[in-house]
């Protein structure tokens, strides 16, 4: 099924209300399945994966938009405060986190944090929240995902876990291809815009090298720069990669400073209109792919 932004919703929903007499999106009655808000894709992901049309999923974060930068208009507070269920990360979104202070949910709320072991940022005194660059890691979300659905949809609780097993088979999959397709490389370093990589990373004995640190829109000081084009030569690294929602302005200077080449690593935090086609399962597998080119995996 789809996942739908918060704001189209809304906007879709208001729209109707007015001609029938409601006062808001929340108001409507026209939901007849339970509502599940997740804060960003790769949450929503994991809950549409497992619902299916049991459920109805609104991303708060639209396509295109970065989602360290979301912001909540009072409307999407409104409608998070309605959801039956809402999927966030503790310390991932600071609108998110201050929007549910502001709100008293009436529905349960997964907290990611809560669910999965967090790892230290790499060289910030913080937890690094991107936990779904580790398939394993989306395993243990999408078993607390499914056993709150199942709990909103008693009915259909049977399926519900059935839909958890086919994406748990999945992420074993891609855990497996990734194992085996990184397991024999040249390099074991790869360089990146931002240190979103570093579960990835952990996981299948890679270095993440990243120009900047978790926040994508900090630039690299010139010493910075420099250190990061030095770590280029030095560990004959080939490419650069940068992503798909920040300006490659950074790595491309850095790549015509080494002669090395500029390709995507998609940090997957959200969809673009180039990626609206894909989902986090064949954008993992495009990474993988990028990354054994990048670094000569046999």
């Amino acid at each position: 099924m789809k996942i739908v932004p918060m704001k189209l919703l809304c906007a879709s929903a208001v729209a109707v209300g007015i001609s029938a007499g409601l006062v808001s999106c929340s108001d409507s009655d026209a939901a007849s399945v339970p509502q599940v808000v997740a804060a960003a894709y790769p949450f929503a992901f994991v809950a549409d994966q497992v619902g299916g049309d049991a459920i109805e999923v609104h991303n708060l974060t639209s396509p295109g938009v970065e989602p360290h930068d979301v912001e909540l208009p009072p409307q999407q507070l409104a409608d998070l405060s309605d959801a039956d269920l809402i999927i966030v990360e503790g310390g991932f979104q600071p609108a998110v986190d201050d929007g549910l202070e502001q709100i008293a949910p009436t529905g349960e709320v997964i907290d990611v944090a809560r669910v999965v072991t967090l790892q230290d940022a790499p060289a910030e005194a913080t937890l690094d929240p991107h936990i779904w660059l580790d398939p394993q890691r989306m395993v243990a979300l999408t078993n607390a995902v499914a056993g709150r659905v199942a709990s909103l949809t008693p009915d259909r609780a049977s399926e519900v876990r059935d839909n958890a097993r086919r994406l748990i088979d999945a992420l074993h999959e891609l855990d497996a291809a990734y194992r085996s397709g990184l397991a024999d490389c040249t390099r074991r370093t790869f360089v990146t815009s931002h240190a979103a990589f570093g579960y990835l990373a952990a996981r299948y004995d890679l270095e993440m090298v990243s120009v900047v640190g978790l926040d994508p829109t900090v630039e690299p000081s010139p010493a910075e720069q420099a250190a990061i084009a030095d770590t280029v030569t030095r560990e004959g690294v080939t490419t650069i990669f940068t992503e798909t929602l920040v300006s490659s302005a950074v790595a491309e200077t850095i790549a015509d400073e080494t002669g090395a080449r500029v390709r995507t690593l998609d940090p997957i935090e959200g969809l673009t209109e180039e990626t609206s086609d894909e989902t986090y399962l064949t954008l993992m597998r495009a990474n993988l792919v990028a990354l054994r080119q990048a670094n000569g995996c046999s």
